[in-house]
């Protein structure tokens, strides 16, 4: 909540550092993916943005109709053909029992990354429904549930997260809801910046004054102009996401077999590297391809909100 107090602007800028410390946090696997998309591509240009938004756009459809058209049963055990290498047949080979790696793939696209862009989704949504709360509240109220995020946000969020999938038992539900549980605290922490700024703008304080009351104006005017953060933050997050999630279904808090999702097609194959290494190789090389592109073009988004960036760019 914003303080009425005339010691309203110190408090305001005593907590920039903590914010943009979480938003840099928050964003920190995106915008390494997107540096070395720079490093692999050479300085951003225009080109580079559009091969991200194609690769994205690819894979967003494989994800969308991937298990329709996938040229095998992606879950159908056929033991004769088991460990063939990439052939006319089998385009990316087979595993250890003899399912196609392509139709596991594109099968496991839709789990991977939906599954990713619903934790993002959700965390923002969290984050922002906490932080406006949070604005709305007595200056006591607010800081006691920014304190709540400060500890949240001091444990390693793969840590919380793969504690929490834990406990919840091995399915993509469990690691979604540990992942949200455990990304949310760092967009609260964010946004709630964010909106103080805001409500501490001329236009705010003039709606204000003509009377209008406090959750009007949160939703009329303070929330719908401190989105264009959350936007960015969204956009660097997925990236960091799909790989937290492959991460997490390798170490086995997936999905159970015979779940085709990347991280868990990566740990099937792991033993298999020497001899049948396309088993883990090509989920592998699925998992960073999403990571850079979706990395540079959150960037993208990055640049496209706040023009100011392109110059480190």
């Amino acid at each position: 909540m914003k303080s009425e107090t005339a010691g309203a602007p110190s408090a305001k800028l005593a907590d920039a550092p903590s914010a943009i410390s979480a938003a840099v946090s928050a964003a920190s696997i995106g915008g390494a993916a997107a540096r070395l998309g720079r490093r692999l591509f050479g300085r951003r240009t225009a080109g580079v943005d559009r091969m991200a938004f194609g690769l994205v756009a690819l894979l967003t459809i494989a994800a969308v109709v991937g298990p329709f058209v996938t040229p095998y049963d992606p879950f159908a055990v056929e033991t004769s053909e088991a460990l063939r290498p990439p052939s006319a047949a089998h385009l990316l080979g087979t595993d250890d029992v003899g399912r196609d790696v392509l139709s596991r793939l594109l099968a496991g696209a839709g789990l991977t990354l939906l599954s990713a862009a619903a934790i993002v989704v959700l965390a923002a949504a969290v984050g922002i429904v906490v932080a406006s709360v949070a604005a709305l509240l007595p200056r006591r109220a607010d800081e006691a549930i920014m304190r709540a995020c400060d500890i949240f946000m001091s444990i390693p969020s793969l840590v919380l997260a793969l504690g929490l999938a834990a406990a919840l038992g091995p399915s993509m539900l469990s690691i979604i809801v540990a992942m949200v549980a455990a990304s949310w605290p760092s967009t609260a922490r964010l946004m709630r910046g964010i909106l103080r700024e805001t409500m501490s703008s001329s236009y705010v304080e003039s709606a204000r004054i003509l009377g209008m009351s406090r959750p009007r104006l949160m939703l009329r005017h303070v929330l719908p102009n401190s989105l264009d953060a959350i936007y960015v933050q969204a956009s660097m997050e997925i990236s960091g996401t799909i790989v937290m999630i492959s991460g997490l279904a390798f170490l086995g808090v997936g999905a159970p077999p015979p779940s085709p999702d990347w991280g868990s097609m990566i740990a099937e194959g792991q033993q298999y590297t020497t001899t049948a290494w396309w088993i883990s190789l090509f989920p592998g090389l699925a998992i960073s391809l999403g990571a850079i592109a979706f990395g540079l073009v959150g960037d993208a988004v990055r640049s496209f909100v706040d023009p100011s960036s392109r110059r480190s760019s």
